[in-house]
């Protein structure tokens, strides 16, 4: 079973700070997680996040996004993403690739830059060619 986070001592950290009433939206959004290509977490008007999705569209992927101004339970879902991101860091965009966290901006960017994200990207099926 793919998991959110990286590994499976990462998951267990992030479940052991989470507080009780995040459990239910952290197994939500890790079940989303696994069972798409690519989720990008998101907030409408913020302007990394058009930068992240905008990357990906131009790719040809065609990930899930959540959009966690518009979502009901999107400020528990913004607090699982703090607790995955670590303290002072922004938790979004939050992109996953394959079941698993792959980071923020910086690490999708990088990742494109280096080239492992095209192949990180068909490894997990979001893109053919």
């Amino acid at each position: 079973m793919m998991h959110l986070m990286r590994g499976q001592g990462s998951m267990n950290r992030v479940v052991r700070r989470l507080p009780v009433e995040l459990v239910r939206t952290y197994e939500k959004m890790r079940k989303l997680a696994s069972a798409n290509a690519v989720v990008v977490f998101s907030i409408s008007n913020c302007c990394m996040c058009h930068v992240v999705k905008s990357l990906l569209f131009g790719l040809g992927v065609g990930p899930a996004i959540v959009e966690l101004d518009k979502e009901k339970n999107g400020k528990e879902m913004e607090a699982v993403l703090y607790c995955l991101v670590g303290d002072g860091e922004q938790p979004v965009p939050a992109v996953f690739v394959g079941g698993k966290f792959l980071g923020s901006v910086e690490t999708v960017m990088s990742s494109h830059i280096n080239g492992s994200l095209v192949p990180l990207l068909k490894d997990a099926g979001a893109l053919w060619l």
